[in-house]
């Protein structure tokens, strides 16, 4: 292949210096490299020739063989147009421009045969076709035609400056010219052959002419997969780097608190799925690698009790821990927890949140320095310069999706110290082998993500996952309501509270902006005061107007069974345990994505009652709308409320943007294409597996190939 891709687009045939900064504005093809993974969107069968008296008034795309034979302009001002007559041996129609239609006239010549595609309407008596494409019949013939033709993406900017379907057609039969077709494999052999892939230089020509349906799937498959494998490619790599790279401190054993707490302390049996999990974590922290692990669990799924354990393995190998949460409410809820757990140890457990006292702080840091204080539980807090800890050897980090990644990088230097920890029997190590190794980290999430993004995204960290709730519980029963249902609602409330229950009621989130929410939680509250008076019912309400002080009153008041009914916007979604609140109402469900009203509803159902989710909604829904309550309503597993979420929104909307910029792919698509990721991710291991270096000479390809990614994407700050 003579043609360099890196090309700049300006120097290909037809393209030029005007039409290459549109593409570059408004596509992101700086080069002919860019130009090429340009993939159609669509194809339209151009096999078949209409003739005018065949037409349906059906507006599908059509091409037809006839005649200009006259021009006229019609209307006044904006309605003004230019209509041609366009003709052929059965009948005749018009061809009409709403702009430009000084060029088009002087370029269109009469009584010449021409082909004219477009979509069609039906007008006055007969068919005209808007802005169609047109061809002479003969530079048609002469042309590299396909059966189908593509279907390239474009903006508005650039069919107003004249770069249409056609043109973009023309510029990549150019390309193809150009470089003789020509195009450098960059998959292995190897796989080549054992997925009967066809060649880099055949995918491409198929996938932007193809010849027939046939080869346009292979020609599919095969780029899918390449784009897909070396995605996979990357993060396992970068995973293996780390692992070779970032030495943690092994944690050699398994001692005496490990062990009484496991065989005469644990409040319950564990689950099978928090044995494996715990296992998984016990090996990463015995390796000589640092753990980077994500632990996955529904909301009740047990992640505290596997957090703990991880915990005291840390203690037991002479080291601290800390777990850092995203709200003081749930940091608060977590220290509680541990301390509850730990009472019967001489385990030394302190809270730093932002509203600790200043002479509070001060004895924590001392502990903290000198090796007194064995775990940490705090908010952001933890990040503080002035938190310095003498060994921390792991740092848990719950619901990663609300801290920034500095943020969670500046746990890292809070690593251990340059001299191993007394009792360790590593007293002897060189220093230069543990100096300012980080902490092993864990990070939790209730929030399901699905398989397919968690390849994609997370490809690069461990993932452990808890996917069975505690023997006992009871699953939550989910119903959907309409407004006008809400009296029954109500009846079904008070039964509840003169049970003993509490209940949340929630309302859509308050936005500063939003006075429209704003309302509807006020005028929300008032309509359950009246129906609930004092003095023989006390109510809560927190939003997020409120300040945090105030905020944190109204919660302690609902968490200590003080007020029966908590109203509130989403800001109870993470972590609140109130095991004696039964029934979730949420107002306007429509109006919450699935995982948010998954979390919420993960509120209750933490005691050992029968719990309740009702969804409340106007009679308005949209099919997307329906299908959220339909899913609600039929399961209580995230992982699967996740997929369909994931089919919903689409992965950049579920990631954010932090995330969504891995998922920028070309042709793939990772909810459709979820087959080939698992494919790609298979083969991604099993090569890394055999041959970590890529040097055998069938991989040779594969290295030059991912290196040459890495130039130019700047993927390699990514990976490294």
């Amino acid at each position: 292949m003579n043609t360099n891709l890196q090309t700049p687009i300006d120097y290909l045939k037809g393209v030029g210096p005007n039409r290459a900064d549109l593409l570059r504005k408004e596509l992101g093809i700086h080069t002919y490299q860019d130009l090429i993974n340009l993939f159609p969107n669509r194809y339209i069968d151009r096999t078949y020739y209409y003739k005018i008296n065949e037409l349906q008034r059906n507006t599908s795309d059509v091409q037809v063989i006839g005649t200009v034979i006259g021009f006229q302009e019609v209307g006044n001002g904006r309605t003004k147009r230019l209509v041609a007559t366009f003709k052929d041996e059965t009948g005749v129609m018009d061809l009409v421009w709403f702009r430009g239609y000084k060029w088009i006239r002087e370029g269109i010549k009469l009584n010449k045969t021409y082909v004219i595609f477009g979509k069609t309407n039906w007008f006055n008596g007969k068919f005209n076709m808007p802005h169609p494409e047109m061809e002479l019949l003969e530079e048609h013939q002469k042309n590299l035609q396909s059966a189908m033709q593509p279907i390239y993406p474009s903006t508005e900017k650039l069919s107003n400056k004249g770069i249409t379907n056609r043109v973009i057609i023309k510029i990549m039969q150019q390309l193809f010219l150009e470089t003789n077709g020509k195009f450098k494999e960059t998959l292995s052999n190897n796989l080549l052959v054992e997925l009967k892939l066809i060649e880099k230089s055949e995918a491409l020509f198929n996938v932007h002419f193809p010849k027939n349906q046939e080869l346009l799937g292979r020609a599919q498959f095969r780029l899918k997969f390449e784009e897909l494998f070396y995605i996979q490619l990357q993060l396992i790599i970068k995973n293996l780097i780390h692992k070779s790279k970032i030495k943690g401190y092994p944690f050699t054993k398994v001692g005496d608190l490990f062990n009484t707490f496991f065989n005469t302390h644990l409040p319950f049996e564990l689950t099978g799925a928090q044995k494996r999990v715990i296992k998984e974590i016990r090996a990463d922290l015995g390796s000589n690698a640092q753990m980077n692990r994500l632990l996955q669990g529904d909301v009740g799924s047990g992640k505290t009790i596997v957090a703990l354990m991880s915990m005291l393995i840390a203690l037991d190998n002479g080291f601290q821990a800390c777990l850092m949460a995203p709200t003081e409410i749930l940091s608060v809820q977590h220290y509680n927890g541990l301390c509850e757990l730990c009472n019967k140890f001489n385990i030394s457990i302190k809270l730093l949140t932002g509203s600790s006292k200043t002479l509070e702080r001060r004895k924590i840091h001392e502990s903290l320095e000198n090796g007194e204080l064995n775990i940490l539980i705090g908010t952001h807090a933890l990040l503080e310069n002035k938190v310095k800890f003498k060994n921390l050897g792991l740092a848990i980090i719950d619901e990663q999706h609300r801290f920034g990644v500095a943020q969670r990088s500046k746990l890292w230097h809070k690593g251990p110290p340059l001299t191993p920890p007394k009792g360790s029997g590593k007293e002897s190590l060189p220093l230069g082998e543990i100096r300012g190794a980080p902490p092993h980290v864990l990070v939790m999430t209730a929030t399901p993500i699905p398989r397919t993004l968690a390849m994609s995204v997370y490809g690069d960290l461990d993932i452990s996952v808890i996917d069975e709730l505690p023997p006992g519980r009871k699953s939550i029963k989910t119903v959907h309501r309409y407004d006008k249902n809400r009296l029954n609602v109500f009846k079904f409330i008070r039964d509840e509270i003169a049970k003993g229950r509490q209940i949340y009621i929630v309302y859509p989130l308050i936005q500063e902006s939003s006075t429209m929410d704003y309302k509807d939680l006020m005028d929300g509250y008032e309509s359950i005061v009246r129906e609930f008076p004092l003095p023989k019912y006390q109510i809560s309400i927190v939003h997020g107007k409120m300040k945090p002080a105030d905020k944190d009153y109204e919660m302690q008041r609902f968490i200590n069974g003080q007020t029966q009914i908590m109203v509130a916007t989403t800001v109870i979604e993470v972590g609140v345990n109130v095991p004696n609140a039964s029934v979730m109402i949420i107002e306007s469900a429509e109006r919450f994505g699935l995982s948010q009203l998954h979390q919420l509803r993960g509120r209750v159902g933490r005691g050992a009652e029968q719990s309740y989710c009702i969804l409340m909604t106007s009679h308005k829904l949209s099919d997307d709308s329906k299908t959220r309550l339909e899913t609600m309503v039929r399961t209580n597993d995230g992982f699967e409320i996740a997929e369909v979420d994931l089919r919903l929104r689409g992965p950049g909307d579920l990631m954010g943007t932090q995330q969504s910029g891995v998922l920028n792919l070309k042709i793939a698509d990772i909810i459709k294409d979820k087959d080939i990721l698992q494919l790609a991710r298979y083969h991604a291991k099993q090569i890394l597996h055999r041959d970590p270096s890529l040097t055998n000479p069938d991989n040779i390809i594969l290295l030059n190939t991912y290196k040459e990614l890495c130039k130019y994407k700047n993927l390699w700050n990514y990976i490294s």
